[in-house]
Formats: C-alpha cells, structure tokens, sequence
C-alpha cells in the first residue's frame, strides 16, 4: 500500500519541479534555469532536487520532451478536427496550431527551436529526440497524406543539391516510405517558412502590426508556403 503512495508523491514533486522551472523561465524571460532558483522557490535545497533529476540537464531533457509532446498534441489535435480528405485545410490547420502555440509561450517555444542552450547538450536518442520526431512528423505526415491522396503537386523549386538529395535518400531508408528528392526539401522549405513567421510573431518583432493584420497575414504566407510546396489549396476553412 505505501508503494504506490510514495511513487505518486514522487510524481507530484517532479510535476512541481518542472513547474516551478517553467514558471522561473517565464518570469525571467530566459531558458536557462538554476538548482538553486528552483529549490528556493520550492523551499528545499538545492541537493533535495538531486533525488529527482541527476542534475540540470536531466531536468532540460524532460522539460524539452514535454514541450514537444505538448506542440505534438496541439497540431495533432488541429489537424484531425478537420476532414482527412482536405489536405489543404489540414495544412492550415496544423500552421495555425503551430502558430498559436509559439504565440501563446514563446519561452518553452524558445527552448526547443530557440537558441542551443550554453552546455547543454540532448542525450543522443533520448526522450528529447523522440519527442521531437513526433512532434514534427505531424508537417511532414500531410505530405505523405496527399501523396496517398494523390494530390500532391511539384513544389515550386525543383532543383535540389545533392547534399539535400542525400538527406531524402537516408530518410527514405528509415521510414521505409519513398519521397522524392524534391518534395522533401519542399517540406523542409515549408517548415522553415512557417517556424520563421511564427519567432519573428512570438518574440514581438510583428507587434507593430494589428492583430487582425496579422492574422491576414499569417493566412497569405501559410496559403503561399503551401502552394510552393505542392500541397492543394484548402477547400474548407
């Protein structure tokens, strides 16, 4: 009977330690967080956090998996409210969910697509890797739907250096599902596009705009990115 109590009690005290540190990232407007700032707000010292996460970059690792796993779940979400067989809703669907989170907390959106954090490296093939694969495999996943669908078009630019070819070619043999070379720069195109709107908007550098501009404006480069892409245009909004 105390087993189960003291692994919930455990768990309790991660969840408010990993709160306690996002809560620390916002108020200070940074990523980078300190033993010490954690257990003084959580009234503990320092080494009582040690019995939790081996140490800060333990505690990055599972703040950063979370992250991602909560944009995975938001686009993911965002994309199924809308009809499979209208890829290009689908497309603005999910541009807009990835949009609207990087608006909504531009400091965890910083911690995983921000700047590398000083000395912290991601354990490779860990929790942040795989959360990440998941979380961005949501894009790409609407490329392979009106492929299927046979939908998709040729994306705009249709020269591809051997370098990016290579890339598709090695993807293509961990996935087991042929992309050419060319669609799949046009999916590293497209999110590049869409993650540069949305930093330029989450670190305020749009404010000069109004809201409903740009609002209008995220649709026109969303329905752009998609149409250079090859993707269809939406049929429902």
């Amino acid at each position: 009977m105390n087993t189960p109590r003291r692994e919930k009690a455990r768990a309790a005290t991660i969840d408010e330690i990993k709160h306690t540190a996002l809560t620390h990232m916002r108020e200070q407007g940074t990523v980078d967080i300190r033993f010490a700032d954690i257990a003084r707000a959580m009234e503990m010292t320092p080494p009582a956090l040690y019995r939790y996460f081996a140490d800060r970059d333990e505690l990055l690792s599972a703040l950063i998996a979370d992250a991602y796993d909560d944009l995975g779940r938001c686009v993911a979400e965002a994309r199924d409210a809308v009809p499979a067989d209208d890829v290009g809703a689908r497309f603005m669907a999910v541009a807009g969910s990835y949009r609207q989170w990087a608006r909504q907390d531009p400091q965890r959106f910083a911690l995983i697509l921000g700047m590398p954090l000083p000395g912290y490296a991601a354990p490779v093939d860990g929790p942040t890797t795989e959360a990440a694969q998941r979380a961005m495999s949501q894009l790409s996943s609407l490329f392979l739907e009106a492929q299927a669908q046979g939908v998709l078009g040729r994306p705009r630019l249709r020269d591809v250096h051997p370098a990016i070819a290579a890339c598709a070619e090695q993807k293509h043999q961990q996935s087991g599902v042929p992309v050419s070379a060319e669609t799949f720069q046009a999916m590293l195109h497209a999110w590049s596009s869409l993650h540069g709107f949305a930093a330029l908007e989450a670190y305020g550098h749009f404010d000069w705009i109004t809201e409903e501009g740009r609002d209008a404006l995220f649709d026109g480069h969303a329905r752009l990115t998609a149409e250079t892409a090859g993707l269809p245009a939406p049929r429902t909004l």
